[in-house]
């Protein structure tokens, strides 16, 4: 395992080379099961035997480009994957750094999506991912500590992504209040964006689920949001203006309130507009902030059409237009690795800027 894990780490034809084994796959798979029916290594050794095992399906899972997509699908396919990875979770001898590989894993396997709601059904796996990231243990200032619960946030997140299932299951976790839990990461600065995305999401797909108390925390952080949008930048301000964007959405009366109250309609309204003028050229890190940012500017004028006008103040049909004539084929993916789209959005957002325009009266 460690030749092979040398071998992979070279370069990408030797990635392919092991893949193309028959059955090798499947037996690195089989190293990382609590049960295996080897009798001539002792626990230690067979320790690292797992730990071994999954950094190279880790290495594996977070190949770029086309091949990565096969070889994700080809892990993904086998039949006892995730219950190995549900165990490891659920070992309370489970290492820091075998929890954090397979958080890692099972994060770079649910970009592919097909197995998502999968992973969700085993409802331990997600119980573990929430309480490394939000038990109060993990506030610890260790490295080892801070890794697993990025970690473990990181795959939260994409589980939550276009999956109500898994939103829901968060949701209902016991022991927590969810949302409270991360409204108060938002105040702070290793974990914000990563409960940003988990909150973003709770908005789009677990809507029903949301009690008014959850409401009024997620009004609460809203300040704080409209903030952090003014100063950020790339990946940062995706991830805002989408949660920003579903508040609007959600609690669109406490979202204008906000608006009017801090006396920061125009200043936000050309934010936004300067945002999607400086980020004309879809990147890798943020493919879909012109998305986020088109969408948020839809939400806004379907609550109050008066909004129209004050975008039209601040050239927003010149920026749209300028959208309608330079679309990417980037933008209808939520992850990017290399050349390779992942998670596809079910509307274009030549769609979503028909709708703005028509929201303008253009």
């Amino acid at each position: 395992m460690l030749i092979l894990n040398k071998l992979a780490s070279f370069d990408l034809e030797n990635c392919i080379e092991i893949s193309r084994a028959t059955g090798l796959i499947s037996k690195i798979i089989e190293f990382t099961s609590s049960r295996t029916e080897m009798t001539n290594i002792n626990e230690a050794q067979q320790t690292l035997l797992k730990g071994s095992s999954l950094e190279l399906l880790r290495r594996f899972s977070s190949t770029k480009g086309e091949f990565g997509v096969i070889l994700r699908q080809k892990i993904s396919e086998n039949l006892f994957l995730l219950n190995h990875l549900a165990d490891i979770l659920d070992d309370s001898g489970s290492s820091h750094e075998l929890r954090e590989l397979t958080s890692e894993l099972l994060r770079n396997l649910a970009m592919e999506g097909n197995i998502k709601d999968e992973i969700g059904h085993i409802r331990v796996i997600i119980s573990r991912l929430m309480h490394a990231f939000l038990s109060q243990d993990a506030l610890s200032s260790t490295d080892s500590d801070q890794r697993l619960r990025m970690k473990s946030g990181q795959a939260l997140a994409v589980l939550a992504m276009e999956s109500a299932n898994n939103c829901l299951v968060m949701l209902a976790e016991p022991g927590y209040v969810f949302i409270k839990e991360l409204t108060v990461m938002i105040h702070g600065g290793r974990y914000r964006y990563i409960a940003s995305s988990l909150l973003r999401n709770m908005c789009v797909h677990a809507r029903s689920g949301l009690r008014n108390s959850d409401l009024n925390e997620i009004s609460y952080i809203l300040r704080e949001v409209l903030k952090g949008i003014t100063d950020a930048e790339g990946t940062e301000l995706e991830v805002l203006i989408g949660l920003s964007s579903q508040i609007c959405n959600v609690i669109p009366e406490d979202f204008a309130q906000e608006l009017e109250h801090g006396q920061i309609k125009e200043g936000f309204i050309k934010r936004l507009v300067n945002a999607l003028n400086s980020n004309m050229i879809p990147t890798a890190h943020c493919p879909g902030i012109r998305r986020v940012i088109v969408e948020h500017a839809i939400y806004m004028m379907e609550f109050n059409p008066a909004y129209a006008s004050y975008f039209n103040n601040c050239q927003m049909m010149e920026a749209l237009l300028t959208v309608e004539r330079k679309p990417s084929r980037a933008e209808n993916y939520r992850f990017l690795l290399g050349d390779a789209g992942l998670m596809k959005h079910s509307m274009p957002l030549s769609a979503l800027v028909a709708r703005a325009k028509e929201l303008m009266g253009h």
